[in-house]
């Protein structure tokens, strides 16, 4: 086995740490006040019943030349897909929208 190759695997358990480690603590942490995770709470079903609007909306037409190999897209996978996209979509919109008004918040005061 390579050096390189031991470097590879080192950092992907590096980044596997990293990611549980941030996802857990901010949990640990907000135990001591139980208000914050209602608000957490609140967020993440926000989120899940906008993907399941989207979901709802979203088409599930899959052309010919994507339902064989190397594809095998199936209606349900691309109505997730579709779903998936309108979501970002939605989420951009709002985030672009949230910046320009505190903008012109911030120019204005």
């Amino acid at each position: 086995m390579d050096t390189y190759d031991i470097m590879l695997y080192v950092s992907y358990a590096l980044v596997g740490i990293g990611a549980v480690v941030s996802i857990l603590m901010p949990l640990f942490k907000s135990l001591d006040d139980p208000k914050s995770l209602l608000k957490t709470g609140l967020g993440v079903v926000a989120i899940l019943v906008l993907f399941f609007v989207c979901y709802s909306i979203s088409g599930n037409e899959v052309l010919p030349k994507f339902e064989s190999d190397p594809f095998n897209l199936t209606p349900a996978m691309s109505q997730m897909v579709g779903g998936l996209m309108i979501t970002t979509y939605v989420l951009t919109i709002v985030a672009l929208v949230g910046i320009v008004v505190t903008e012109f918040n911030k120019a204005i005061n």
